[in-house]
């Protein structure tokens, strides 16, 4: 059987959020793709280690060269089913060589922190694309869960909510830097949440 690349989700952040496997998996890897803060703080020393830059072609490249003698770990934020490389993988190397174990996404980690069941949740990311409108329309008893960025902030998506017809007393939740000792979880209403400058990268929970 030939080598794998072997996608793994390392969760929000924090090593104590990886779950076993995947933290095996790391530790053996011998040839390991990843951001400069998931090597610095995950990959072993005696890796052979490429960063995942803007220049995916090169990392692809990197992991094709690597993978006809090595399995090839690629470490992703969150769970890799939802918006990561696996997305891009999926076109360069067949099913059956590509190997995925889930991690913990940004998602889980918000409303596990919030107490609150997601099944009825709407997901939504912002997070580098343009939103679909009618997925974050109001409807009575929604729950919105969105992945933010710089463009895409608190603030410019609350005024996009209240435009779109939610009330302005729902609930909002920002949850940033989810499981790293500088957490922080901000409520406040949909009209206060247009004033809240910063927390481009983080969950943002919205609900009546």
């Amino acid at each position: 059987m030939g080598h794998k690349v072997i996608v793994v989700g390392i969760g929000p952040g924090s090593p104590d959020y990886l779950v076993p496997i995947a933290k095996q998996t790391i530790d053996d890897a011998k040839v390991i793709v990843g951001s400069k803060r998931a090597l610095d703080t995950l990959a072993t020393a005696t890796s052979i280690k490429k960063v995942i830059g803007g220049n995916i072609a090169e990392v692809l490249e990197f992991i094709e060269l690597n993978l006809s003698h090595d399995d090839v770990v690629v470490m992703v934020s969150g769970d890799p089913g939802y918006y990561s490389l696996l997305a891009t993988l999926r076109k360069t190397f067949s099913i059956q060589q590509l190997k995925v174990i889930p991690g913990i996404s940004s998602f889980q980690a918000a409303f596990a922190r919030l107490a609150l069941p997601w099944q009825d949740a709407t997901l939504v990311s912002m997070h580098g694309r343009e939103p679909e409108l009618n997925m974050v329309q109001y409807g009575e008893g929604k729950i919105l869960g969105i992945l933010t960025d710089t463009y895409y902030n608190p603030s410019r998506i609350a005024q996009l909510l209240l435009a779109l017809g939610w009330p302005s007393p729902s609930q909002v939740f920002i949850c940033a830097q989810l499981s790293y000792e500088n957490e922080e979880i901000i409520q406040s209403d949909l009209t206060q949440a247009c004033s809240i400058d910063g927390f481009s990268h983080c969950v943002m929970v919205v609900m009546e």
